[in-house]
């Protein structure tokens, strides 16, 4: 396994866990935090051992969002170039960060969020990000970028009308105000709240151990096929789906699947 200076991350029982660990600054995302976030899915999604993702953080809060130092160090970097090449690293710098964040939705197993405390601005733009988000009671989400003049530009824009609607997402957006839990689940960014961040964990935690017993190649194709749907036609979906059932409904993976329903016992799978 990797090791990580902003990270915790563990295997067992075929899911990995990743905890964001600056909990000193509310996990703010700074760069070294940034560019791991990105290694450790990459890492995820060719490890065989690992068929679920839990991302979560350290301390009070999951995370409080960018870090101003991260900012500042960009400003200060394409401030010394001259117009032009100036606007064209500032925006190879946003496409680097905006990759990072790209990783969780590439990494081929599921990964759940599970979010207490703040949610902010950057953070909100990396759970997007996930495949399904979870939260504490007391979680606090908001799209805080305007209020400080800023567009988001790593995710929430692009991925947050499918989850919750271009209309809540446009207020969201617009007036920065932050939210709570419960209308964090009346909106559909949510998929569960917990009573507390314990609870939340447990919950979570059942959750992946059920995804983690079911075929890994299945689990996979599921999030490979609903990732292509998003962006394409209902036609060009269901053509999709065919090719990869073509292919795959064929394996061993099927074929244990079966004839363990049939035996009324629980399947067992390869990595």
């Amino acid at each position: 396994m990797e090791t990580f200076s902003c990270l915790n991350v563990e295997v067992a029982d075929y899911i990995a866990r990743i905890e964001l660990n600056r909990p000193d600054k509310a996990n703010a995302l700074n760069g070294i935090l940034w560019r791991e976030i990105g290694e450790a899915f990459v890492w995820a999604d060719r490890t065989p051992e690992v068929r679920v993702v839990i991302l979560s953080g350290a301390g009070n809060h999951f995370s409080a969002g960018i870090d101003f130092e991260l900012v500042q160090t960009i400003l200060a970097e394409v401030g010394q170039l001259e117009p032009g090449r100036r606007e064209e690293r500032l925006r190879c710098l946003i496409v680097e960060l905006q990759t990072v964040f790209n990783a969780l939705e590439r990494c081929r197993k599921p990964v759940l969020a599970a979010i207490h405390g703040l949610c902010i601005g950057g953070a909100l733009d990396l759970v997007a990000a996930c495949d399904m988000r979870y939260a504490s009671a007391e979680a606090r989400f908001a799209l805080k970028e305007v209020d400080l003049g800023m567009v988001a530009d790593v995710g929430s824009l692009q991925r947050l009308p499918y989850l919750i609607g271009e209309g809540q997402v446009r207020e969201l957006a617009f007036t920065g105000r932050e939210f709570g839990a419960g209308e964090a689940l009346q909106l559909g960014l949510v998929n569960q709240v917990f009573d507390n961040r314990e609870q939340l964990l447990e919950g979570v935690e059942v959750i992946a151990a059920t995804i983690a017993a079911k075929s890994p190649l299945t689990v996979r194709g599921i999030k490979q096929v609903m990732n292509y749907n998003r962006d394409h036609t209902i036609a060009s979906g269901l053509d999709f789906v065919a090719t990869w059932n073509a292919a795959m409904l064929l394996s061993e993976d099927t074929q244990e699947a079966v004839l363990a329903t049939m035996q009324k016992r629980a399947p067992q799978f390869k990595d």
